[in-house]
């Protein structure tokens, strides 16, 4: 399994993905920091990408994809990091931490912790 940040879930969703990227997602089921959905979410509502929510083909794509919680155990993590961005990132990555689950991301901050596991 896989931890995916928000935009290798969209790159996904739309089809750009470069070849690494599409191999590895083949190969491992998905999953995603809760607070991705809410960041899919404010670029939808703010225009930046064009994924419509609320509609039943999105509802569909996401079904099987694993949903991690945003809890205490994934929290106590960011304090913890190795690097310092926006809070979702943060979280996203703290949740990869929390849960040993390698984290897919073309972030180069992330990619240069030697904290985070890295798909």
């Amino acid at each position: 399994m896989l931890n995916l940040d928000t935009h290798i879930l969209i790159h996904a969703l739309n089809g750009k993905l470069k070849p690494r990227e599409r191999r590895l997602l083949a190969e491992n089921a998905w999953s995603i920091s809760a607070i991705v959905l809410w960041e899919v979410a404010k670029l939808s509502q703010i225009g930046r990408i064009e994924l419509a929510i609320e509609s039943a083909p999105f509802r569909r794509l996401i079904a099987p994809v694993h949903i991690w919680p945003l809890d205490m155990d994934v929290y106590r993590h960011i304090g913890k990091l190795d690097f310092r961005s926006d809070p979702a990132d943060e979280i996203i990555a703290a949740t990869s931490v929390e849960h040993a689950i390698p984290l897919l991301t073309r972030d180069e901050r992330i990619r240069q912790s030697t904290i985070v596991p890295l798909a």
